[in-house]
């Protein structure tokens, strides 16, 4: 985990890993989104309310994407909330092996975005989003977003892949 130290040397309060696991059903998306939602408010994450909002719409999609085409490996999945002094990420994880990847705007579906929302609103946020393999040969699709927008230029690299080979940024999913 990177710690960014304050005066006194401790992290602040709010930083942490948290994860948990819900059914790949329909019904996890909203829960998933009130549970993320319920944690940045309990643990006092100050993040401004227009990253929260983004923030919460990733997570709906990468829970969305996670239930309608992992379902059938993967009946459950894993998200994961892991902020730092100046970041929060979000990543959702599924047993099944496909590396999703965004779709350009085709006008004629109604579907098939999710991806290319959560890019852009990464990119606006000024944050970062990939996906990558699990250990046990699934997926972890996530998102950093820095917690204030005004923040983006300080931020020098949000928390990368953490599948990725190489020293990790942030936390690692599944640690704490």
């Amino acid at each position: 985990m990177v710690t960014i130290e304050r005066e006194g040397g401790e992290p602040p309060p709010y930083e942490g890993v948290w994860r948990f696991t819900a059914p790949a059903v329909d019904a996890s998306v909203p829960q998933a989104r009130h549970a993320v939602r319920d944690l940045l408010l309990r643990q006092g994450v100050p993040v401004a309310d227009e990253i929260a909002q983004g923030l919460l719409l990733i997570v709906s999609e990468l829970v969305t994407n996670a239930v309608r085409h992992a379902a059938l490996l993967s009946p459950t999945l894993a998200v994961e909330v892991a902020v730092g002094a100046e970041w929060v990420r979000v990543s959702v994880e599924d047993n099944h092996p496909y590396r999703p990847t965004a779709l350009e705007a085709d006008h004629g579906r109604t579907g098939g975005r999710g991806l290319l929302l959560v890019r852009e609103i990464t990119r606006e946020a000024g944050g970062a989003c990939d996906a990558g393999h699990t250990a046990t040969g699934g997926k972890v699709v996530w998102a950093a977003l820095p917690l204030e927008p005004s923040r983006v230029s300080r931020l020098t690299s949000p928390p990368r892949d953490p599948s990725a080979p190489g020293p990790p940024d942030g936390p690692r999913p599944g640690r704490s």
